[in-house]
């Protein structure tokens, strides 16, 4: 008698943890979740024991069907977000949409990222109760609080008096305007197909209008809600997961001793999407360690750079939350996965944003006072060197980031996102007959 949610998101693992915590704590409710996912996340979701059924090709395969070639086609996507959406994310709409359909026929609800363009039409479709999920703070789209990114750069920026947030507000309108223009079409075919009227696409990539609930899952204490923002959002706090808690990925010996032998390293990373693409990134921050001689943790994706010597450790991969928390400072592109794992580290951060949402969130790293944000163009040896040598040495800096930390690290996110779903759909079952049996043992 569990209650099935389908928990609906696509990106790279920034885009899927928070899901997968989030399951899991649905799960301590009584719910039977099952995330719908690229192909490639099933076997990620599985290992920390989240169902998981493939509704959109993998990111490698949707990188591998571009006549561009997988590398390229990710450099594509990185500089430019219309070939993202026209050539990744839009051809698999109808697809995803009628395993979505399938996957929903005995769901309750649907949980979806804001991106996942085919959730609100299935829970249209079948009257189900949705949830939209906003990883980014940027996504809430508020006059008040616009993206602070090179695409956005027509908004007036805070601090937004009057005039600068009805400004806002006439570009957002234009923006969804041209946004329908271009996409309605396809939104609707699908729309269509699935017996539903038309309806556009000028809040294609926004939280539905409809929806039951929006979840911020980020930490207030990063983005609070801007007082423009619709009052049926709820910001949980960032829900944290990374390998270390699942079966797939555990703590190289190589790297714990690595840490053990010496000063705390400066650790890079670019993530999981923009390491298709690094470009010079990591042979510059080699180079970094060396001028600033410190000893550094790089990060690069390719198992093929696996070294060690007495002063640089490189691998593919390791969890965050168990080498954040161990460097001196973290260079890193601005995921907000990643960004969320920084903050709760509560160490100085040096952001280099390569597309999206990694300008605002680095914007947003630079003015809580805990590091600094430099352009990929910028991110050279002597400036790279300069910002990391000037944070380190800013006491009050490094304090800001702990404090941060330990705020941040108190924060229950994926368990306050589980408990406003609940209080959405009602307590499951077994939930119930709890209640009832402690009811009843008191004699209530």
């Amino acid at each position: 008698m569990t209650r099935k949610i389908i928990l609906a998101t696509i990106g790279s693992m920034g885009d899927l943890y928070p899901f997968i915590a989030i399951a899991r704590a649905l799960k301590d409710h009584g719910f039977r979740p099952v995330l719908a996912v690229p192909e490639d996340h099933v076997v990620k979701a599985e290992a920390a024991g989240v169902e998981a059924v493939a509704v959109l090709p993998s990111i490698a395969a949707l990188c591998r069907r571009s006549p561009l070639g997988e590398r390229e086609a990710a450099r594509r996507i990185i500089e430019n977000q219309r070939y993202m959406l026209e050539d990744v994310i839009l051809p698999d709409l109808a697809s995803s949409a009628a395993k979505l359909d399938a996957l929903a026929a005995d769901a309750e609800a649907i949980v979806a990222s804001a991106f996942f363009l085919a959730a609100p039409i299935i829970a249209e479709k079948r009257d189900l109760p949705l949830i939209s999920v906003v990883l980014q703070p940027m996504a809430m789209l508020s006059p008040l609080d616009p993206p602070n990114t090179p695409d956005f750069f027509f908004m007036k920026q805070k601090p937004v008096g009057a005039v600068g947030a009805q400004w806002n507000r006439l570009m957002f309108g234009g923006m969804r305007k041209l946004v329908n223009l271009l996409y309605g079409r396809v939104i609707d075919r699908t729309r269509r197909a699935h017996g539903l009227a038309p309806k556009g696409a000028g809040r294609m990539f926004e939280p539905s209008d409809e929806a039951k609930l929006t979840l911020g899952c980020y930490s207030p204490l990063f983005a609070p809600l801007p007082a423009d923002v619709h009052v049926n959002v709820k910001l949980s706090g960032f829900p944290m997961f990374d390998g270390a808690a699942g079966a797939s990925r555990t703590v190289d010996p190589a790297l714990d001793a690595f840490l053990a032998a010496g000063p705390a390293p400066l650790v890079f990373t670019l993530g999981t999407f923009a390491v298709l693409s690094p470009k010079g990134f990591y042979d510059t921050a080699a180079a970094v360690a060396r001028r600033m001689g410190m000893r550094a943790v790089l990060l690069t994706g390719d198992p093929s750079t696996a070294m060690v010597d007495d002063d640089l450790f490189v691998c593919a991969y390791a969890p965050h939350s168990h080498i954040f928390p161990r460097a001196a400072a973290i260079v890193h592109h601005g995921g907000v996965g990643t960004t969320g794992q920084a903050l709760r580290a509560g160490r100085p951060q040096l952001v280099v944003p390569h597309m999206g949402d990694q300008f605002d969130h680095a914007a947003r790293i630079e003015k809580l006072g805990i590091g600094r944000g430099l352009s990929p163009r910028r991110f050279s040896v002597d400036r790279a060197s300069v910002l990391l040598a000037a944070m380190l040495a800013d006491e009050t800096l490094q304090a800001r980031a702990a404090a941060m930390g330990a705020a941040i690290a108190g924060e229950r996110g994926a368990v306050a996102a589980a408990e406003a779903i609940v209080k959405v759909l009602g307590p499951a079952v077994a939930d119930q007959q709890s209640r009832w049996m402690s009811l009843a043992a008191t004699g209530a």
